[in-house]
């Protein structure tokens, strides 16, 4: 009996021992990092578990809802969107949400992923409807904005902050895919033809300019040319002229020095002969009135004075067909007489004049 009553207390023990642990483990709590766990207390929230370690009331207290505070990222499936012009284009994307209030997000609303999933896409559905094909895919960035706004406008009331959203594929139909390759391809013919006719048209207008600047250039060039030849020209005309001004200058004032010289010297040698010439004229007076003064010269005189009164009358006879002769012979005496006596008042010799006689 001792035996088994042993069996039986270590029995009780390890059954007693069992329920400790288990109490220990539903009511000990260890809320990782980034985590946030709803607690119930007979069926009531109670509060919400932060991360670290908890000691709930065993048998009261519960973990009714686990949310994680880490930003998450929901795939949204693929759905058949209508856009503005009746072309039917599959759309899907990604939606990336933080849970901000975890009371909320557990009483709020039943599921918050799968709700803010729908949202998402009739948003989609509702913007892609407002646009066109051919701009579904330049107005991404402004699709995206659209269904953060109004999905976050929702979310809010769920404790779930939407951060953004990302459209990962449009795919149009078959037949559209390739009428928009199609439109493509002629585009970039077109493009390809208008690069290529600007290409042309920019070449054309380059060699024009070129053209332009050259004839210009050398039209400039040719106008300098000009201008310096014609400069080289003048300065060559001014320094010609010059030089003949100055020379013809020089010239005039040498002829004019050499003829005022001349002049000089003729005056000087009129003076100087009529110097002479009256030198040798009072000298010859001077001789003759010594002449007369000597023995036999006054008779010499009146003779030479009677011989040039014939000559002269001679030479008048012979100068024409007059005759001419004296009124009165006794003219020639007087006429000597006259002209001795002005040669002895000349010499001042008193001796009077021999009258000739008369014939």
């Amino acid at each position: 009996m001792s035996g088994s009553g042993v069996t039986g207390a270590l029995f009780v023990f390890v059954v007693l021992a069992l329920v400790v642990f288990w109490v220990i483990a539903k009511t000990a709590v260890v809320v990782p990092q980034q985590n946030a766990y709803v607690v119930e207390r007979l069926g009531r929230f109670a509060g919400v578990l932060d991360a670290g370690f908890h000691i709930l009331v065993p048998f009261v207290d519960t973990i009714r809802y686990r949310h994680t505070l880490k930003e998450q990222a929901m795939d949204i499936p693929e759905q058949v969107c209508i856009t503005r012009d009746n072309v039917q284009v599959a759309v899907d994307g990604i939606l990336y949400l933080k849970v901000l209030d975890p009371e909320r997000a557990s009483y709020g609303i039943n599921n918050y992923n799968f709700a803010i999933t729908q949202l998402a896409q009739t948003t989609l559905r509702s913007e892609i409807g407002k646009i066109e094909l051919d701009k579904t895919f330049e107005e991404r960035t402004t699709i995206n904005i659209q269904v953060v706004t109004e999905v976050d406008k929702a979310s809010e009331a769920w404790g779930v902050k939407v951060l953004r959203y990302e459209i990962k594929n449009i795919t149009p139909p078959a037949d559209i895919i390739a009428a928009m390759e199609k439109q493509m391809r002629a585009e970039r013919e077109k493009r390809s033809l208008i690069l290529q006719s600007e290409g042309e048209r920019d070449a054309a207008i380059n060699t024009a300019e070129g053209q332009k600047q050259q004839v210009i250039k050398a039209s400039e060039a040719k106008k300098q040319q000009n201008i310096n030849e014609a400069e080289g020209q003048a300065s060559a005309i001014m320094a010609v002229a010059k030089a003949t001004a100055e020379g013809q200058k020089q010239q005039v004032i040498k002829a004019s020095e050499a003829k005022k010289q001349q002049n000089i010297n003729e005056a000087e040698g009129q003076a100087s002969a009529i110097m002479a010439v009256a030198k040798a004229t009072a000298e010859g007076i001077r001789s003759v009135a010594q002449s007369i003064q000597a023995e036999g010269g006054y008779e010499a005189v009146q003779l030479r004075v009677a011989e040039q009164y014939v000559a002269q009358f001679g030479n008048i006879a012979r100068a024409g067909n007059t005759l001419v002769v004296p009124a009165n012979l006794g003219d020639v005496a007087s006429m000597i007489a006259l002209a001795m006596s002005a040669i002895q008042g000349k010499g001042g010799s008193s001796r009077p004049p021999a009258v000739p006689p008369r014939s």
